[in-house]
């Protein structure tokens, strides 16, 4: 299922290739991925780190923190406010991920409130508060 989400936000106008990102092992061959998409909070765009993912011979290795830190770096460099998050709290609050119920924003699924994580970055502005909304094609996979 990972496969056929990854394809299609690829293939979404919503999808951020300078946020995407990949680990490379010494043979060239890719052993990790980051795939970020533009979600949004009212008519702000935020970035969501939509997918994370490292080959199971490679994990526990620091592949996929790598990855998480490049990622926040890359969005912070694009001036990106924010970055979203669905995901184990225990990880990505290594990270500075909190909450997002500590910023005032909220996710589509009451269910997962507590796996709904922000980051926020340099450009990070208090007011943009609300629903964060996916973007295609999350609700149509």
């Amino acid at each position: 299922m990972e496969v056929i989400l990854r394809d299609a936000l690829q293939k979404s106008e919503n999808w951020i290739p300078a946020l995407s990102l990949v680990a490379e092992g010494e043979d060239g061959a890719i052993i990790g991925h980051a795939l970020c998409t533009w979600g949004r909070i009212d008519t702000a765009p935020v970035p969501n780190l939509s997918l994370l993912g490292v080959h199971h011979d490679h994990r526990r290795r620091g592949f996929g923190t790598a990855l998480v830190h490049a990622t926040l770096a890359a969005a912070d460099a694009l001036d990106a406010p924010m970055v979203v998050v669905l995901g184990d709290p225990d990880f990505y609050g290594r990270f500075g991920f909190r909450p997002s119920t500590d910023f005032g924003i909220v996710g589509e699924e009451p269910a997962w409130e507590h796996l709904f994580q922000i980051r926020t970055l340099a450009a990070y502005d208090r007011s943009v508060q609300g629903e964060f909304i996916y973007p295609e094609p999350f609700g149509s996979i």
